[in-house]
């Protein structure tokens, strides 16, 4: 009994992990048309992509990064108090 209970609740964490990575993926190459990388806005692990020293979204490690973006709709970067531009390195 003790192993089909274990069995089946790391069956449920796999799933449940399944879905959450697919309820957060990356915008499609169609949704960034309409899009723009805003830089230094994004919350730790909330980054949309590869940055500073890691290769994949939300992988971030604190707020507000200048050097991680997230994806944002045409013209409302700046008004976050984003920048457009990737900061030198």
């Amino acid at each position: 009994m003790k192993k089909s209970l274990m069995l089946s609740s790391a069956l449920a964490a796999v799933i449940g992990c399944a879905a959450i990575n697919t309820a957060s993926a990356a915008p499609s190459a169609d949704e960034m048309k309409k899009m723009e990388k805003c830089y230094g806005i994004a919350k730790a692990g909330q980054n949309d992509c590869a940055g500073n020293s890691h290769a994949c979204a939300g992988m971030s490690t604190k707020d507000m990064d200048k050097g991680e973006w997230k994806a944002v709709k045409k013209g409302t970067c700046e008004k976050m108090n984003g920048s457009l531009m990737a900061p030198k390195a």
